[in-house]
């Protein structure tokens, strides 16, 4: 049994029924109907008449209870003693065998939102997410007869592909380096959609979009990375101006020194370029500072 393919379980595969439409029969149920009516008074008169009412009696009993309505975007699996038999996707007034059972499967577009799952993501750190899916049933005979519960089945399955994906990416990455759950949602969406197709596939269940409705860090931990990314924030943004401020006070500098406005010694050039550094990287407006006397003072 190790060995044994689950696929080969997938013995239902949907095909068309052979069923006619209705509205033929229905003309057939008016005429026995009609029958019955003109019979039932020529009884004890007519000889013919018992013959016509029962004929017509049992003819109105075998139409009758053949007659099934499909709306549109619904179908029927016409079942014989318990072997399917084909389903019939044609909408309007349908008429199979009465000793057929029918029995009707929407095949409409559903959309379920997932509840919040709490999962830990790829570096441990605990997030809240939730998914939003929007699915159909594509195969009736695999939806009915190869699953107890077709929509238990694909709620399950949203639940556990939402955690196997959630698991796979970190929440955020500053560095930029990797692919995140908030970086980059379409990607993920993507890739949960093709992670559920496949776990519904044996249900006849087609997915047509995925889409994450929520993504936070759980409550534990909610304010500690709101502040480790608070001072990831910072980091990047002093960097940043850092960076500006060295190469605004080296500009400052070769220019000075080009175009012959002063001679900088060792001393003064280390005066100005930390005069300039704490100008430009300081976060509050500096105060200028008048120097009556030399520059050494």
């Amino acid at each position: 049994m190790s060995d044994f393919d689950s696929r080969a379980l997938r013995s239902s595969a949907e095909r068309p029924a052979s069923t006619a439409s209705g509205y033929a029969m229905l003309l057939v149920a008016l005429a026995a109907l009609i029958g019955i009516i003109a019979s039932a008074p020529q009884i004890g008169e007519a000889a013919w008449a018992p013959f016509g009412l029962v004929a017509s009696v049992v003819l109105l009993a075998f139409v009758a209870p053949g007659f099934y309505l499909l709306q549109p975007n619904q179908a029927a699996a016409i079942l014989l003693f318990g072997d399917y038999k084909g389903t019939d996707r044609v909408t309007g007034l349908r008429w199979t065998w009465p000793w057929m059972i029918k029995k009707k499967i929407s095949v409409r577009i559903h959309n379920i939102t997932s509840e919040r799952l709490k999962v830990n993501d790829l570096r441990g750190n605990p997030i809240e997410i939730a998914s939003n899916v929007v699915w159909r049933v594509a195969d009736t005979a695999q939806a009915l007869f190869d699953v107890d519960d077709y929509r238990e089945f694909v709620h399950i399955q949203i639940e556990s592909a939402v955690r196997a994906i959630g698991s796979r990416y970190p929440y955020d990455d500053f560095t930029h380096e990797e692919m995140t759950l908030r970086g980059n949602a379409d990607h993920v969406s993507e890739e949960l959609r093709v992670e559920l197709q496949e776990r519904v596939l044996a249900a006849g269940v087609h997915i047509d979009e995925c889409r994450l409705t929520h993504l936070a860090y759980a409550q534990e931990i909610a304010q500690a990375m709101l502040r480790r990314q608070q001072a990831e924030a910072v980091v990047a943004a002093r960097k940043t101006l850092v960076e500006g401020a060295v190469g605004m006070v080296e500009m400052a500098l070769e220019q000075l020194s080009d175009k012959n406005v002063v001679e900088l010694d060792d001393e003064r050039r280390a005066a100005m370029v930390s005069n300039l550094m704490v100008v430009l990287c300081s976060e509050r407006d500096t105060q200028p500072v008048v120097n009556a006397g030399s520059l050494y003072q």
